[in-house]
Protein backbone atom coordinates (compact mmCIF):
# COMPACT_ATOMS: atom_id res chain seq x y z
CA UNK A 1 0.00 0.00 0.00
CA UNK A 2 1.23 3.61 -0.82
CA UNK A 3 0.76 5.85 1.35
CA UNK A 4 -1.35 8.08 -1.41
CA UNK A 5 -3.99 6.00 -1.26
CA UNK A 6 -4.87 5.51 2.55
CA UNK A 7 -8.10 7.06 3.24
CA UNK A 8 -8.30 5.48 7.20
CA UNK A 9 -5.88 4.41 9.47
CA UNK A 10 -6.78 2.60 12.58
CA UNK A 11 -3.81 2.37 15.27
CA UNK A 12 -3.19 -0.57 17.51
CA UNK A 13 -1.68 1.02 20.13
CA UNK A 14 -2.31 4.78 19.19
CA UNK A 15 -1.53 6.43 22.78
CA UNK A 16 2.65 5.17 22.33
CA UNK A 17 4.90 7.85 21.46
CA UNK A 18 6.01 6.65 18.09
CA UNK A 19 2.38 5.70 17.39
CA UNK A 20 1.09 8.71 18.25
CA UNK A 21 3.01 11.09 16.07
CA UNK A 22 1.79 8.80 13.05
CA UNK A 23 -1.77 9.15 13.86
CA UNK A 24 -0.83 12.89 14.18
CA UNK A 25 0.52 13.01 10.73
CA UNK A 26 -2.07 10.89 8.51
CA UNK A 27 -4.32 13.34 10.86
CA UNK A 28 -2.84 16.30 9.38
CA UNK A 29 -3.25 15.27 5.99
CA UNK A 30 -6.87 14.53 5.74
CA UNK A 31 -6.37 10.70 6.49
CA UNK A 32 -9.41 9.51 9.16
CA UNK A 33 -7.59 7.96 11.96
CA UNK A 34 -9.45 6.04 14.79
CA UNK A 35 -7.29 3.53 16.90
CA UNK A 36 -7.03 1.30 20.22
CA UNK A 37 -5.27 1.56 23.44
CA UNK A 38 -5.12 -0.20 26.79
CA UNK A 39 -5.60 2.94 29.29
CA UNK A 40 -6.39 6.91 28.42
CA UNK A 41 -3.09 9.05 28.82
CA UNK A 42 -2.76 12.67 28.99
CA UNK A 43 -1.56 11.83 25.21
CA UNK A 44 -4.41 9.53 24.23
CA UNK A 45 -6.77 13.33 25.57
CA UNK A 46 -4.59 15.10 23.27
CA UNK A 47 -5.45 13.43 20.47
CA UNK A 48 -8.90 13.16 20.85
CA UNK A 49 -9.07 16.83 21.25
CA UNK A 50 -7.12 16.68 18.11
CA UNK A 51 -10.50 14.72 15.95
CA UNK A 52 -8.69 11.44 16.87
CA UNK A 53 -11.75 8.58 17.45
CA UNK A 54 -9.90 6.56 20.15
CA UNK A 55 -11.41 3.86 22.49
CA UNK A 56 -9.89 1.46 25.15
CA UNK A 57 -11.59 -1.22 25.14
CA UNK A 58 -10.58 -4.60 22.97
CA UNK A 59 -13.84 -4.86 21.21
CA UNK A 60 -14.24 -5.94 17.71
CA UNK A 61 -17.33 -4.60 17.14
CA UNK A 62 -15.92 -1.18 17.38
CA UNK A 63 -13.72 -2.28 14.70
CA UNK A 64 -16.65 -3.24 12.76
CA UNK A 65 -18.61 -0.37 13.17
CA UNK A 66 -16.19 2.01 11.09
CA UNK A 67 -17.08 -0.10 7.91
CA UNK A 68 -13.62 0.13 6.72
CA UNK A 69 -12.50 -1.16 3.04
CA UNK A 70 -9.39 -3.56 2.86
CA UNK A 71 -8.98 -1.25 -0.37
CA UNK A 72 -7.70 2.09 1.62
CA UNK A 73 -7.61 1.42 5.31
CA UNK A 74 -3.96 0.74 6.89
CA UNK A 75 -3.96 -0.84 10.15
CA UNK A 76 -0.48 -0.05 11.99
CA UNK A 77 0.34 -1.72 14.54
CA UNK A 78 2.96 -1.66 17.79
CA UNK A 79 4.96 -4.47 19.13
CA UNK A 80 3.49 -3.55 22.25
CA UNK A 81 -0.09 -5.82 21.22
CA UNK A 82 -0.38 -9.04 22.54
CA UNK A 83 -0.95 -12.26 20.74
CA UNK A 84 -4.07 -12.47 21.64
CA UNK A 85 -5.57 -9.14 21.05
CA UNK A 86 -9.30 -9.96 19.14
CA UNK A 87 -9.18 -6.37 16.88
CA UNK A 88 -5.68 -7.54 15.52
CA UNK A 89 -7.51 -11.01 14.79
CA UNK A 90 -10.28 -10.06 13.14
CA UNK A 91 -8.51 -7.68 10.85
CA UNK A 92 -5.90 -10.56 10.13
CA UNK A 93 -8.60 -12.35 9.24
CA UNK A 94 -10.60 -10.09 6.87
CA UNK A 95 -7.63 -9.77 4.63
CA UNK A 96 -6.54 -5.76 6.01
CA UNK A 97 -3.56 -4.29 5.23
CA UNK A 98 -1.52 -4.47 8.71
CA UNK A 99 1.84 -3.00 8.80
CA UNK A 100 4.41 -2.04 11.70
CA UNK A 101 5.26 1.17 13.23
CA UNK A 102 8.35 1.05 11.92
CA UNK A 103 7.47 -0.04 8.66
CA UNK A 104 4.90 2.89 7.97
CA UNK A 105 7.89 5.02 8.89
CA UNK A 106 9.50 3.39 6.24
CA UNK A 107 7.05 4.41 3.51
CA UNK A 108 6.61 7.97 5.04
CA UNK A 109 10.21 8.51 4.82
CA UNK A 110 10.59 7.26 1.14
CA UNK A 111 9.24 10.62 0.33
CA UNK A 112 11.44 12.53 1.92
CA UNK A 113 15.08 13.41 2.49
CA UNK A 114 15.66 11.79 5.74
CA UNK A 115 17.72 12.31 9.00
CA UNK A 116 17.60 9.34 11.26
CA UNK A 117 19.09 9.30 14.49
CA UNK A 118 20.17 6.41 16.32
CA UNK A 119 21.52 4.81 19.02
CA UNK A 120 21.16 3.07 22.59
CA UNK A 121 20.84 6.00 24.36
CA UNK A 122 20.76 10.14 23.42
CA UNK A 123 18.10 9.79 19.88
CA UNK A 124 15.76 11.60 21.14
CA UNK A 125 17.31 14.48 22.93
CA UNK A 126 19.53 14.66 19.50
CA UNK A 127 16.53 14.17 16.95
CA UNK A 128 14.33 17.05 18.44
CA UNK A 129 17.53 19.20 18.77
CA UNK A 130 18.17 18.72 15.19
CA UNK A 131 14.56 19.47 14.62
CA UNK A 132 14.38 21.83 16.50
CA UNK A 133 17.31 23.84 15.08
CA UNK A 134 16.13 22.81 11.91
CA UNK A 135 12.48 24.72 12.44
CA UNK A 136 14.51 27.93 13.45
CA UNK A 137 16.52 28.39 10.42
CA UNK A 138 15.21 28.87 6.90
CA UNK A 139 15.63 25.40 6.22
CA UNK A 140 12.91 24.09 7.96
CA UNK A 141 11.96 20.09 8.28
CA UNK A 142 9.02 18.04 9.43
CA UNK A 143 9.88 15.25 12.17
CA UNK A 144 8.94 12.27 14.11
CA UNK A 145 10.25 12.73 17.80
CA UNK A 146 10.38 9.74 20.61
CA UNK A 147 9.88 12.34 22.97
CA UNK A 148 6.97 15.81 23.65
CA UNK A 149 9.16 18.72 22.35
CA UNK A 150 9.01 21.53 25.28
CA UNK A 151 9.48 24.04 22.85
CA UNK A 152 6.37 22.79 20.43
CA UNK A 153 4.69 20.50 23.22
CA UNK A 154 4.32 17.80 20.26
CA UNK A 155 6.01 14.70 18.95
CA UNK A 156 5.65 15.47 15.46
CA UNK A 157 6.31 18.74 13.58
CA UNK A 158 5.08 19.68 9.97
CA UNK A 159 7.60 21.84 7.48
CA UNK A 160 5.95 25.16 6.86
CA UNK A 161 5.75 24.40 3.12
CA UNK A 162 4.92 20.92 2.96
CA UNK A 163 2.14 18.78 0.61
CA UNK A 164 1.36 15.36 0.35
CA UNK A 165 3.19 13.40 -1.07
CA UNK A 166 6.24 16.15 -1.54
CA UNK A 167 10.01 15.51 -1.07
CA UNK A 168 11.08 17.42 1.64
CA UNK A 169 13.75 17.42 5.02
CA UNK A 170 12.69 15.41 7.63
CA UNK A 171 13.86 14.19 10.82
CA UNK A 172 12.96 10.55 12.31
CA UNK A 173 14.29 8.93 15.82
CA UNK A 174 15.77 5.73 14.50
CA UNK A 175 14.46 3.13 16.90
CA UNK A 176 16.76 -0.35 16.93
CA UNK A 177 14.04 -2.06 18.96
CA UNK A 178 13.32 -4.81 17.28
CA UNK A 179 15.83 -3.66 14.47
CA UNK A 180 12.76 -1.40 13.59
CA UNK A 181 15.50 1.03 11.65
CA UNK A 182 16.06 -1.03 8.88
CA UNK A 183 13.39 0.57 7.44
CA UNK A 184 14.50 3.76 6.57
CA UNK A 185 16.62 5.08 4.11
CA UNK A 186 18.35 7.87 5.63
CA UNK A 187 20.43 11.04 3.61
CA UNK A 188 22.07 11.74 6.94
CA UNK A 189 22.61 8.55 9.31
CA UNK A 190 23.52 9.44 13.18
CA UNK A 191 24.71 6.76 15.47
CA UNK A 192 24.79 8.08 19.57
CA UNK A 193 25.52 4.69 20.88
CA UNK A 194 25.63 1.22 20.91
CA UNK A 195 25.86 0.13 24.46
CA UNK A 196 24.11 -3.46 25.08
CA UNK A 197 20.31 -3.14 25.07
CA UNK A 198 17.09 -4.93 24.24
CA UNK A 199 18.91 -8.42 24.94
CA UNK A 200 15.70 -9.74 24.86
CA UNK A 201 15.65 -9.68 20.87
CA UNK A 202 19.22 -9.48 19.83
CA UNK A 203 20.79 -12.04 22.42
CA UNK A 204 24.50 -10.87 22.31
CA UNK A 205 25.69 -7.11 22.09
CA UNK A 206 27.76 -8.38 19.22
CA UNK A 207 24.21 -9.19 17.23
CA UNK A 208 23.15 -5.75 18.23
CA UNK A 209 26.10 -3.86 16.60
CA UNK A 210 25.77 -5.63 13.66
CA UNK A 211 22.13 -4.02 13.94
CA UNK A 212 23.61 -1.15 13.77
CA UNK A 213 26.17 -1.70 10.99
CA UNK A 214 23.25 -2.49 8.76
CA UNK A 215 21.69 0.46 9.46
CA UNK A 216 24.34 2.40 8.25
CA UNK A 217 24.58 0.51 5.12
CA UNK A 218 20.64 1.49 4.70
CA UNK A 219 22.11 4.96 3.43
CA UNK A 220 20.88 6.37 0.28
CA UNK A 221 23.66 7.08 -2.61
CA UNK A 222 25.88 10.21 -1.26
CA UNK A 223 24.53 9.90 2.00
CA UNK A 224 26.85 10.88 5.38
CA UNK A 225 26.99 9.00 8.78
CA UNK A 226 27.67 10.78 11.79
CA UNK A 227 29.30 8.58 14.40
CA UNK A 228 30.87 9.14 17.88
CA UNK A 229 34.28 8.83 17.61
CA UNK A 230 34.60 6.31 20.53
CA UNK A 231 32.77 3.79 19.09
CA UNK A 232 34.30 0.47 18.01
CA UNK A 233 31.55 0.10 15.35
CA UNK A 234 33.87 2.85 13.13
CA UNK A 235 36.49 -0.31 12.34
CA UNK A 236 33.86 -2.29 10.15
CA UNK A 237 31.71 0.85 8.44
CA UNK A 238 32.07 0.94 4.41
CA UNK A 239 30.38 4.30 3.96
CA UNK A 240 31.26 7.80 3.94
CA UNK A 241 31.37 8.74 7.87
CA UNK A 242 32.61 11.56 9.68
CA UNK A 243 33.18 11.55 13.50
CA UNK A 244 32.02 13.84 16.54
CA UNK A 245 33.26 13.98 19.97
CA UNK A 246 33.37 15.83 23.47
CA UNK A 247 36.16 13.55 24.65
CA UNK A 248 39.04 14.29 21.85
CA UNK A 249 39.81 15.86 18.10
CA UNK A 250 37.26 14.80 15.75
CA UNK A 251 36.14 15.58 12.42
CA UNK A 252 33.19 17.58 14.46
CA UNK A 253 34.31 18.35 18.56
CA UNK A 254 33.40 20.72 21.46
CA UNK A 255 36.24 21.88 23.65
CA UNK A 256 36.58 24.60 26.03
CA UNK A 257 33.45 23.15 27.92
CA UNK A 258 32.02 25.38 30.94
CA UNK A 259 29.38 24.98 32.87
CA UNK A 260 27.77 28.62 33.34
CA UNK A 261 24.40 28.69 35.66
CA UNK A 262 23.70 25.21 35.34
CA UNK A 263 24.07 25.31 31.61
CA UNK A 264 26.98 24.63 29.45
CA UNK A 265 28.80 26.92 27.13
CA UNK A 266 31.38 25.61 24.15
CA UNK A 267 33.24 26.11 21.34
CA UNK A 268 32.75 23.67 18.37
CA UNK A 269 35.18 22.65 15.70
CA UNK A 270 33.58 21.62 12.65
CA UNK A 271 35.99 20.66 9.90
CA UNK A 272 39.04 22.90 11.34
CA UNK A 273 36.46 25.45 11.43
CA UNK A 274 35.66 26.93 15.00
CA UNK A 275 32.29 28.45 15.69
CA UNK A 276 33.06 30.15 19.25
CA UNK A 277 30.79 30.20 22.74
CA UNK A 278 27.84 28.05 22.07
CA UNK A 279 25.42 27.93 24.73
CA UNK A 280 23.26 24.92 25.24
CA UNK A 281 19.76 26.10 26.78
CA UNK A 282 19.33 22.62 28.45
CA UNK A 283 22.00 21.05 31.10
CA UNK A 284 23.75 18.22 31.33
CA UNK A 285 27.37 17.12 29.59
CA UNK A 286 25.74 14.24 27.91
CA UNK A 287 23.79 16.50 26.19
CA UNK A 288 26.58 18.65 24.77
CA UNK A 289 27.63 15.63 23.06
CA UNK A 290 23.93 15.54 21.57
CA UNK A 291 24.32 19.09 20.51
CA UNK A 292 27.58 18.01 18.78
CA UNK A 293 26.44 15.76 16.72
CA UNK A 294 22.93 17.88 16.11
CA UNK A 295 24.95 20.46 15.24
CA UNK A 296 27.27 18.45 12.56
CA UNK A 297 23.94 17.25 10.75
CA UNK A 298 22.32 20.67 10.85
CA UNK A 299 25.28 22.50 9.14
CA UNK A 300 25.41 19.78 6.31
CA UNK A 301 21.90 20.82 5.46
CA UNK A 302 22.55 24.76 5.15
CA UNK A 303 22.27 26.26 8.85
CA UNK A 304 24.01 29.21 9.08
CA UNK A 305 26.08 29.95 12.31
CA UNK A 306 23.58 32.61 13.46
CA UNK A 307 20.93 30.17 13.12
CA UNK A 308 22.95 27.68 15.09
CA UNK A 309 23.74 29.71 18.16
CA UNK A 310 19.85 31.19 18.45
CA UNK A 311 18.58 27.84 18.41
CA UNK A 312 20.54 25.82 21.04
CA UNK A 313 20.36 28.77 23.24
CA UNK A 314 16.31 28.64 23.05
CA UNK A 315 16.25 25.08 23.48
CA UNK A 316 14.13 23.85 25.87
CA UNK A 317 14.82 20.22 25.77
CA UNK A 318 12.52 17.18 26.06
CA UNK A 319 9.48 15.87 28.17
CA UNK A 320 11.08 13.39 30.62
CA UNK A 321 15.00 14.39 29.49
CA UNK A 322 16.70 16.13 32.31
CA UNK A 323 13.14 18.00 32.92
CA UNK A 324 13.35 20.24 35.32
CA UNK A 325 10.49 20.20 37.39
CA UNK A 326 10.98 22.73 40.63
CA UNK A 327 14.43 24.94 39.80
CA UNK A 328 15.07 27.37 42.73
CA UNK A 329 17.46 28.37 44.96
CA UNK A 330 15.90 26.23 48.09
CA UNK A 331 15.37 23.19 45.77
CA UNK A 332 16.02 21.20 42.89
CA UNK A 333 13.63 18.53 41.12
CA UNK A 334 14.91 16.76 37.62
CA UNK A 335 12.75 14.04 35.64
CA UNK A 336 14.69 11.81 33.05
CA UNK A 337 13.13 8.99 30.75
CA UNK A 338 16.57 7.24 31.83
CA UNK A 339 16.50 3.14 32.11
CA UNK A 340 20.06 1.85 31.32
CA UNK A 341 22.63 2.06 33.61
CA UNK A 342 24.67 4.35 30.84
CA UNK A 343 21.98 6.76 31.11
CA UNK A 344 21.50 6.30 35.11
CA UNK A 345 25.53 7.02 34.66
CA UNK A 346 25.18 10.26 32.52
CA UNK A 347 22.63 12.03 34.46
CA UNK A 348 23.60 11.68 37.93
CA UNK A 349 27.10 12.42 37.32
CA UNK A 350 25.83 15.53 35.50
CA UNK A 351 23.65 16.66 38.35
CA UNK A 352 26.71 15.76 41.28
CA UNK A 353 28.19 18.36 38.58
CA UNK A 354 26.16 20.77 38.89
CA UNK A 355 25.39 20.25 42.75
CA UNK A 356 28.34 19.28 44.19
CA UNK A 357 27.89 20.63 47.72
CA UNK A 358 24.20 18.94 47.73
CA UNK A 359 23.36 14.91 48.30
CA UNK A 360 21.75 13.78 45.16
CA UNK A 361 19.03 11.54 46.30
CA UNK A 362 17.51 9.10 43.20
CA UNK A 363 14.13 7.63 42.76
CA UNK A 364 14.31 4.88 40.47
CA UNK A 365 12.12 2.24 38.74
CA UNK A 366 13.24 -0.73 36.72
CA UNK A 367 11.83 -1.30 33.23
CA UNK A 368 11.06 -4.54 32.17
CA UNK A 369 12.75 -8.07 33.93
CA UNK A 370 15.25 -9.01 31.12
CA UNK A 371 16.54 -5.50 31.19
CA UNK A 372 17.20 -5.71 35.16
CA UNK A 373 18.11 -9.21 34.69
CA UNK A 374 20.99 -8.60 31.99
CA UNK A 375 22.56 -5.35 33.47
CA UNK A 376 21.62 -5.52 37.13
CA UNK A 377 25.31 -5.05 37.96
CA UNK A 378 25.40 -1.73 35.47
CA UNK A 379 22.54 -0.74 37.46
CA UNK A 380 23.93 -1.15 40.67
CA UNK A 381 26.95 0.93 40.08
CA UNK A 382 25.55 3.66 38.43
CA UNK A 383 22.84 4.29 41.18
CA UNK A 384 25.45 3.75 43.82
CA UNK A 385 27.17 7.32 42.18
CA UNK A 386 23.97 8.80 44.11
CA UNK A 387 24.23 9.71 47.93
CA UNK A 388 20.58 8.13 48.52
CA UNK A 389 18.70 5.38 46.23
CA UNK A 390 14.75 4.68 46.63
CA UNK A 391 14.09 1.79 44.40
CA UNK A 392 10.39 1.45 43.44
CA UNK A 393 9.41 -2.64 41.91
CA UNK A 394 10.00 -3.10 38.11
CA UNK A 395 7.62 -1.70 35.56
CA UNK A 396 7.06 -4.43 33.38
CA UNK A 397 5.84 -3.34 30.06
CA UNK A 398 5.53 -5.90 27.46
CA UNK A 399 6.75 -8.51 29.59
CA UNK A 400 5.92 -11.51 32.17
CA UNK A 401 7.73 -11.98 35.12
CA UNK A 402 10.90 -13.99 34.83
CA UNK A 403 11.59 -15.69 37.77
CA UNK A 404 14.32 -14.64 40.94
CA UNK A 405 14.31 -11.22 39.26
CA UNK A 406 13.27 -8.31 41.26
CA UNK A 407 14.39 -4.96 41.91
CA UNK A 408 16.01 -6.59 45.21
CA UNK A 409 18.61 -7.96 43.02
CA UNK A 410 19.69 -4.36 42.31
CA UNK A 411 19.21 -3.25 45.84
CA UNK A 412 21.58 -5.67 47.24
CA UNK A 413 24.44 -4.59 45.00
CA UNK A 414 23.50 -0.89 45.87
CA UNK A 415 26.76 0.40 47.70
CA UNK A 416 25.33 4.12 48.31
CA UNK A 417 22.39 4.36 51.58
CA UNK A 418 19.57 2.43 50.15
CA UNK A 419 15.60 1.54 50.20
CA UNK A 420 13.13 -0.47 48.68
CA UNK A 421 9.62 1.50 48.30
CA UNK A 422 6.64 1.21 47.03
CA UNK A 423 4.97 4.27 45.51
CA UNK A 424 3.15 5.47 48.74
CA UNK A 425 6.32 4.75 51.06
CA UNK A 426 8.24 6.72 48.49
CA UNK A 427 5.63 9.98 48.57
CA UNK A 428 5.77 10.13 52.50
CA UNK A 429 9.91 9.43 52.25
CA UNK A 430 10.02 12.75 50.03
CA UNK A 431 7.35 14.69 52.46
CA UNK A 432 9.31 13.66 55.75
CA UNK A 433 12.77 14.52 54.30
CA UNK A 434 12.54 17.15 51.44
CA UNK A 435 15.29 16.48 49.87
CA UNK A 436 17.29 19.60 48.03
CA UNK A 437 18.10 17.85 44.91
CA UNK A 438 15.50 15.10 43.81
CA UNK A 439 15.29 12.51 41.02
CA UNK A 440 13.13 10.98 39.21
CA UNK A 441 14.49 7.97 36.69
CA UNK A 442 12.90 5.64 34.82
CA UNK A 443 10.75 4.66 31.25
CA UNK A 444 7.16 3.19 33.40
CA UNK A 445 5.01 4.99 34.57
CA UNK A 446 7.10 6.38 37.59
CA UNK A 447 6.41 9.69 35.78
CA UNK A 448 2.70 9.24 37.34
CA UNK A 449 4.58 10.34 40.77
CA UNK A 450 5.86 13.62 38.90
CA UNK A 451 2.73 15.75 40.25
CA UNK A 452 2.21 14.26 43.68
CA UNK A 453 6.40 14.61 44.56
CA UNK A 454 6.01 17.98 43.10
CA UNK A 455 3.15 19.36 44.97
CA UNK A 456 4.70 17.61 48.16
CA UNK A 457 7.78 19.48 47.75
CA UNK A 458 6.20 22.99 47.17
CA UNK A 459 4.41 22.75 50.18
Amino acid sequence: MEIKNIKTAYFLGIGGIGMSAIARYFNHFGIKVMGYDKTPTVLTNELIKEGIDIHFEDNIEIAINYQLSTDNCLVVLTPAIPANHQEWAWFKNNGFNILKRSQVLGLISQNHQTIGVAGTHGKTTTSSLIAHILKQSSVDCSAFLGGISTNYNTNLLIQKSEIKNQKSLIVIEADEFDRSFLTLFPSIAIITSTDADHLDIYGEHNELKKSFLDYTNRLVNGGTLIIKKELDLINDLSVNYITYSIESEADVYAKNIVITKGNYTFDLVYKGTEINNLQLGIPGLHNVENAVAACASCLICGVTENELRSALLGFKGVKRRFEYIIKNDSQIYIDDYAHHPEELRAIISSVKNMFPTNEIVVAFQPHLFSRTRDFVDGFAESLSIANEVFLLDIYPARELPIEGVTSKIIFDKITCKKYLVSRNELLEEVKNNQPKVFLTLGAGDIDLLIKPIKEILEK
